[in-house]
């Protein structure tokens, strides 16, 4: 199955959100997923009541304590699986370097443990290219971007390619990507000519589907909730179930 990397350079264009929503539209259609919080804010980890106290039990256990990934998951309310953050994560740049084997240390976790042999895994990389990060990249089988619908995003696309190509010597193969426009707001012109332009700069790597600027996405969090909890009938559970459905189709999730 799968192993997708949630990543953009940008903050605030909806990554996080991306990875619970995806992860929940998998549960809700009977599909066993994993998602992995990569990010020392813990963000993903706090929408799903997963926080932990001692950082041994999070994510950093893995790579500070020598921790299975197996030995660190827990069930999210949503009923999927999670590997929960915590702010010591932050440590790793520092701990690990920027060798070889600490990009990939991840990856060889994942195959070791044999993690996604029957379910697809989600990864909710941090803001900032460091090794967190790049675990994510180096682990995954494909990325997926998210892009709010302004021009400073769009910007911020470009760099993302660039360092996607740039990854790609290292990884001697491309890097296969999918960008999903998000925060679309029908009434600004700004978001279609945004949109424009990162279809023709993108073509068929932008998804067709669009995530709205939608209240209930924005408010889901507070109340440690998905979208598909918060709110079923709202916009923003219909665009990511809609979201799921054209990556299924494409065969992203496999």
């Amino acid at each position: 199955m799968a192993r997708i990397a949630v990543f953009n350079q940008k903050g605030g264009v909806g990554k996080t959100t991306s990875v619970v929503n995806i992860a929940v539209a998998l549960a809700l259609h009977c599909n066993r997923v994993l998602v992995i919080d990569l990010d020392p804010q813990a963000h993903l980890t706090g929408i799903c009541s997963a926080v932990v106290e001692a950082s041994e039990r999070s994510l950093y256990g893995f790579y500070g304590r020598g921790a299975t990934l197996a030995g660190l998951i827990k069930l999210a309310p949503g009923g999927w699986k999670i590997i929960p953050a915590h702010l010591d994560l932050s440590k790793v740049d520092a701990q690990l370097g920027k060798g070889p084997q600490a990009l990939t240390r991840l990856a060889t976790g994942i195959a070791k443990e044999n993690l996604n042999t029957d379910r697809p895994i989600l990864m909710d990389a941090c803001p900032m290219l460091g090794v967190l990060s790049l675990n994510g990249v180096f682990a995954a089988d494909r990325v997926l971007v998210p892009i709010s619908a302004d021009y400073l995003a769009m910007k911020g696309a470009g760099q993302m390619e660039r360092t996607l190509r740039a990854l790609e010597h290292v990884l001697k193969k491309r890097v296969e990507r999918r960008y999903v426009l998000t925060r679309f707001d029908a009434r600004r012109k700004m978001s279609f000519d945004v949109e424009q332009k990162l279809r023709e700069r993108f073509g068929a790597e932008l998804c067709e589907t669009r995530i709205a600027e939608n209240v209930s996405l924005a408010e889901s969090p507070a109340q440690h909730q998905d979208v598909f909890a918060h709110a079923p009938e709202s916009r923003g559970a219909a665009d990511y179930a809609a979201l799921l459905e054209e990556l299924s189709a494409a065969g992203c999730l496999r």
